[in-house]
């Protein structure tokens, strides 16, 4: 019976194709692995600003104290029901997140509604609604007074904003804070529109502070009904969910191909072979014994008789820390439990082990005999079946 034998070029050929697979399943995990960290870090908090959510992100503590003061809070999940909420009359929009609704659904939820308050207001936001207000950045976290004449923050007293905007276009600015206002709000009756950070001002976990609650109250209660709208993706132009590269400057994705490119060729350059590998000896084998000694002449030629002590002194800490059960201790601690264990003087073992100070090589060869004896004291406290004949 015979047995065929594969070509060594069909098994180095092999070899390379499983490489270059392994190479590829490399690169798409890592692939999957960053979409998904950049999908984590795209995701909002859970439930934040949900007028049903209990967590600390959520605000159903507010939409609870609405409905205890006789205001009716009627919870959107979609444009069409917010909408519809909305067509019955005097009605109070509240709106959290826009990103998926276009310009002219945000300007048609104005229309119907009485009075909006943006709850986490957008630059786009800002320029349909109030003209020309813009973020300002963000205030240091202080608590400041309204400082203004609008009755919803003049009754509320003072809170301690997050984002902050600025006044350009508006009629009420107020909370100064920074280089903004926490709260700007134009028109009046049914084309009023206010803007404030209610992730800092109105979640559950911020409501019970300062004015907050008051503030909430009073922009929100105004007119009996509030519908809370939450948009969702598919309320605009929006079908899905964005991908990554619609998420990132026209730039990252260019880059991210040049730097994979790059990869690919840096693997080639280094990873080429001409020819099976040649087995190589070693130019030389260097013995244990000979290191050792060689590395005790440089000891003896640097004239440091203190450093070589301090390598002595290192192993032997290990090896009696070993012997004693006492793992990480510090130094001290080994040197104490040594002259407990074998019930001799603390100073003296401390000295030993730790602090006496070698200035030649006759003092060295002395120091380095007692370190033995106390370690050699130790193994016989440790284990006293060897010291039996």
């Amino acid at each position: 019976m015979s047995t065929t034998v594969a070509p060594p070029t069909t098994r180095r050929r092999s070899r390379s194709v499983l490489g270059w697979a392994g190479v590829t399943a490399g690169l798409l995990v890592a692939g999957v692995a960053v979409a998904a960290i950049a999908g984590i870090n795209t995701m909002p908090a859970q439930g934040l600003l949900d007028p049903e959510a209990a967590g600390p992100e959520g605000s159903r503590a507010l939409a609870e104290l609405l409905r205890d003061r006789g205001v009716d809070v009627e919870v959107a999940r979609d444009r069409t029901s917010a909408l519809r909420a909305l067509e019955g009359g005097d009605a109070t929009l509240a709106i959290a997140d826009t990103a998926p609704l276009d310009d002219d659904d945000i300007l048609e939820l104005r229309d119907a509604a009485s009075g909006v308050v943006l709850l986490e207001p957008r630059t786009r936001d800002l320029r349909l609604l109030l003209g020309e207000a813009r973020s300002a950045g963000f205030a240091d976290g202080s608590t400041v007074g309204p400082a203004c004449d609008l009755p919803a923050a003049d009754f509320s007293g003072p809170v301690g904003p997050g984002e902050v905007f600025t006044a350009e276009g508006v009629d009420d600015a107020c909370y100064p804070a920074a280089a903004g206002f926490g709260l700007v709000a134009s028109g009046d009756g049914d084309q009023s529109v206010a803007a404030l950070d209610a992730t800092a001002l109105l979640v559950n976990r911020r409501i019970a502070d300062d004015g907050n609650a008051a503030l909430g109250l009073n922009l929100l209660g105004g007119t009996g009904t509030v519908v809370w709208y939450l948009p969702s993706i598919g309320d605009g132009s929006i079908t899905g969910a964005p991908s990554l590269g619609e998420l990132t400057p026209p730039w990252v994705t260019p880059a991210i191909l040049l730097l994979l490119g790059s990869a690919v060729a840096a693997a080639v350059w280094r990873g080429r072979r001409f020819g099976p590998l040649v087995a190589e000896n070693l130019p030389v084998t260097v013995r244990a014994s000979e290191t050792t000694e060689g590395r005790a002449r440089l000891y003896a030629a640097s004239a440091d008789p203190l450093h070589a002590l301090d390598q002595l002194r290192r192993e032997a800490l290990r090896r009696i820390a070993r012997l004693l059960g006492l793992g990480a201790a510090d130094a001290g601690a080994i040197a104490d439990a040594a002259a407990s264990r074998i019930g001799d003087d603390r100073t003296r073992i401390r000295g030993i082990l730790l602090d006496d100070l070698p200035r030649n090589d006759r003092e060295l060869v002395d120091a380095a005999d007692r370190l033995r004896d106390v370690e050699a004291a130790v193994l016989r406290s440790v284990r006293p079946e060897r010291n039996t004949p």
